[in-house]
Parts: structure tokens; C-alpha cells; sequence
């Protein structure tokens, strides 16, 4: 499935890269948001595979396109054929703010694995905390701030004053914040994106150590899909605060709202693909970039079973007969 697979997903978040890309900075992030998932439903429709959404814009009610349970894909118009049955986790476009205002760190994402390979999250907060490979069984979810930084650190070989820690920065991370400040570690504040954090987290390089607070269950599982293929770390545990949750968890079959979700009950599955692609400049992609005679995009494609990791520049060119290729 993977080496079938990787390239076609690569078109996919490339086209809603590119997609995305041509509204930045004008401010309307529901348009953004809206040309990427069209673009990559479009895409994915062109794709060998009997692909069903786990997890995309929301219910079938609520969202027209990429709901949880749409089935994508070419088997959509041929049933009877033997393509490879697939599950599908999507981010259009992670960061429709920072699209809308220019900001760094906006992407494209899908994660896919055999059918069974993603835990079906349900639209709810998720406690996180994710580390890098040399990291891996250090931190513990239930422990203090001040302990998960010190096993880090032990474990990097420095001072917990070298270390940083990227939190979202909103008024429910105020007391962590002051945690971390208390320690000593230095805190990288985002507005947006704890996705692309995770990644950076598991890349030796970045000049990200950890991340840490309270995001989307949604983003923590493709974030584990890509983590799974990185050998980094995350521990997870759902918010659950309000009657209607319980609910919402009865219903999807979980019993143990309490339960802390590692990295392979997140992306329990043995074929993962997980792609993306740079809509505005990051810590590891580049943004698309429009030239006269086509467009330049930066990607990356990781793979569990095959292990590999690639970053992909591609550059799509215009269809003329003068066109012609530059080295930068």
C-alpha cells in the first residue's frame, strides 16, 4: 500500500497546498479552508483506492465534503474493483488563520493506513505531550511539569534551561505556561498549529524539544500517524468536562474517558503514509512559491513499513511550449 500509495497522497496535500496558497493573506479563512478540501477531495477521487474518511471536516450533517465516513476514491465509481481498501485521516489546511494572515506554519495534511489503522477520535480537546525518539518513555502525563522537563533534559544530556517547549498560546495554557517558566525551560508560544509542532518535536534540528497543553484529538491522531514513522512519542488523554461528551464518547464505544492514548492507540496501524506540504513558510517545509512559469511546493512523505522519510520539492510547471526550468 505505502509504495502504491505515497506519491498519489503527495499530489493530493500538494494540490491543496497550492490551492490554499492562492488565498493567503486575504484575510477569509473559511475560503481558504474551503479551496483546500476541494482540491484534495478532487484529488483523492482520482486515487486507485477504496478510500473512507476517519476523520475530516466533521458528520455527515455538518460539513459537504470529507465528512467522517465519505468514501473517496476511484472504487467510488468502479465497486467492484480490487483497489486497496483504505482509511483516511485529513487536515486541509492545519492553520486556516495563519493562511488567512500570512503566518508561518500553515499545512497540508493527510495520514492513511489499512482499514483500522487510525483510532476514529471524536471531535474533543486532547491533553498532549510529544517528544522526540531520544525521548521515548521519559515523560509521563500524570507527572508534574517540572519533572517531564528534567527527564528530557536528562535524557538530551543538558541543562533544562536549553530546552524548548512549544505551547499553544491561549488563556487555558496560562498556569502551564508559568509552569515551564518556573523550571527554567524556554517556551516557543504558537497561535496555531500544534500538528506541525508535534513533527518539529520528532526532528532532530528544528530546535524543538517538546511539545506540551491541551489541542485537538483530531490533530492527535495524525500526528501520531506521523510520529509512528518518526519514532517520536506522544501521550494523549481526552478532555471531558461536559454531559453531551460523555455522550459522544458512549456512543463511539469508548469506555474509559480517563484513558491516556499512547502513540500506537492513536496509529495502531502497520502501513502508514503520512504526507504534507508547506502552504506558508515553517520550521520544516517551505511555502508554495508562484513564479511566471509555475509553481514550486516543499513536502514531506513519511512511510512506516518502507522507513523512509522524504522531502520532496516539486515544481509544477505551466503547460506552454517555452517553458523553462530554473535551479532556484
Amino acid at each position: 500500500m505505502e509504495e502504491r500509495l505515497s506519491l498519489e497522497f503527495l499530489r493530493v496535500v500538494e494540490n491543496a497546498a497550492i490551492a490554499a496558497a492562492r488565498t493567503m493573506g486575504f484575510g477569509d479563512r473559511p475560503k481558504a479552508d474551503e479551496v483546500a478540501v476541494e482540491a484534495m477531495r478532487k484529488t483523492m477521487d482520482q486515487v486507485e483506492m477504496d478510500g473512507t474518511i476517519v476523520i475530516g471536516e466533521g458528520e455527515r450533517d455538518e460539513a459537504p465534503m470529507l465528512y467522517i465516513g465519505e468514501k473517496v476514491g476511484l472504487a467510488t465509481h468502479a465497486p467492484k474493483s480490487l483497489f486497496p481498501a483504505v482509511d483516511i485521516a485529513v487536515d486541509p489546511l492545519e492553520g486556516t488563520n495563519l493562511c488567512a494572515t500570512g503566518a508561518p506554519n500553515a499545512i497540508t495534511v493527510l495520514a492513511a493506513s489499512e482499514r483500522g489503522g487510525l483510532l476514529h477520535a471524536p471531535d474533543l480537546y486532547m491533553e498532549k505531550i510529544v517528544v522526540g525518539p531520544s525521548c521515548k518513555g521519559a515523560v509521563d502525563l500524570d507527572a508534574t511539569v517540572a519533572d517531564n522537563l528534567k527527564s528530557v533534559a536528562k535524557r538530551l544530556d543538558r541543562d533544562v534551561e536549553d530546552l524548548v517547549v512549544m505551547v499553544l498560546d491561549r488563556d487555558r495554557h496560562q498556569q502551564l505556561i508559568s509552569e515551564i517558566r518556573a523550571v527554567g525551560a524556554r517556551i516557543r508560544l504558537i497561535g496555531d498549529g500544534d500538528l506541525s509542532a508535534g513533527i518539529s518535536a520528532a526532528v532532530v534540528g528544528t530546535g524543538v524539544h517538546m511539545v506540551m497543553g491541551t489541542g485537538g484529538a483530531p490533530e492527535g491522531v495524525l500526528t501520531a500517524a506521523a510520529l509512528r514513522c518518526l519514532n517520536g512519542q506522544i501521550l494523549a488523554r481526552l478532555v471531558v468536562t461536559k454531559p453531551e461528551h460523555h455522550e459522544r464518547l458512549a456512543k463511539m464505544g469508548v469506555k474509559d474517558p480517563k484513558r491516556i492514548y499512547a502513540t500506537e492507540d492513536l496509529a495502531p496501524g502497520k502501513k502508514i503514509i503520512f504526507a504534507c506540504t508547506g502552504v506558508t513558510d515553517g520550521n520544516l517545509l517551505k511555502g508554495v512559491r508562484f513564479f511566471g512559469e509555475g509553481v514550486r511546493t516543499s513536502s514531506m512523505i513519511l512511510t512506516l513499513d518502507e522507513r523512509q522519510v522524504r522531502f520532496i520539492e516539486s515544481v509544477h510547471l505551466e503547460k506552454r511550449p517555452d517553458v523553462k526550468v530554473r535551479f532556484n
